[in-house]
């Protein structure tokens, strides 16, 4: 069982709950994020257990373009997102990874954070990632400009573009976005 009184894991827990999967695919991830939350005495730390939540986000501009890097070790390109540090909530990990991983200085929607899709893929090592995608917004002329050592390409993509790119999952969470 989860940590008695860690409000992260009851409030997960409560996001996963009210949200509505896409398809069959999220609708699986979410039941095993579910129950990962149930049996995971520290779903956040990576270091904890080899399954863990990681936070990501879809980035958009509201007029029909989304932010993609290119992931520094995979090569492929994809969402900003990552694991998430001590005691921060899965939201804040997802605009911490998008300004690292992009240089944004993307946020949260004005009602709050949204969650737009849950993926539950292998990660490195033999690790397996219980991610929790949000939806952020940011300025299309901010700067591009990642961290050292983070995403060595960074670009804004029409939604059609990003899905041609896209691996399955992520291709989900855009048709996703397009929905709203």
């Amino acid at each position: 069982m989860p940590p008695v009184g860690d409000p992260r894991v009851a409030a997960l827990r409560a996001a996963v709950i009210a949200h509505v999967p896409a398809d069959a695919a999220e609708h699986t991830s979410c039941q095993e994020t579910l129950q990962a939350l149930e049996r995971l005495p520290a779903p956040f730390e990576q270091d904890a257990d080899t399954t863990h939540v990681t936070g990501s986000a879809i980035v958009s501009d509201g007029d029909g373009h989304v932010v993609l890097h290119r992931h520094k070790r995979l090569g492929i390109w994809l969402q900003p997102g990552g694991h998430v540090d001590a005691g921060e909530q899965v939201a804040a990990a997802a605009v911490r990874e998008t300004r690292e991983e992009t240089g944004l200085s993307a946020r949260h929607p004005a009602d709050g954070p949204d969650l737009l899709h849950i993926d539950v893929h292998p990660g490195p090592r033999g690790h397996r990632h219980l991610d929790i995608r949000f939806l952020l917004v940011a300025r299309p002329d901010d700067p591009l400009a990642p961290a050292e050592g983070e995403s060595s390409a960074v670009a804004w993509f029409t939604l059609e573009a990003a899905r041609e790119v896209a691996d399955p999952s992520l291709a989900a969470a855009i048709a996703a976005l397009q929905r709203r």
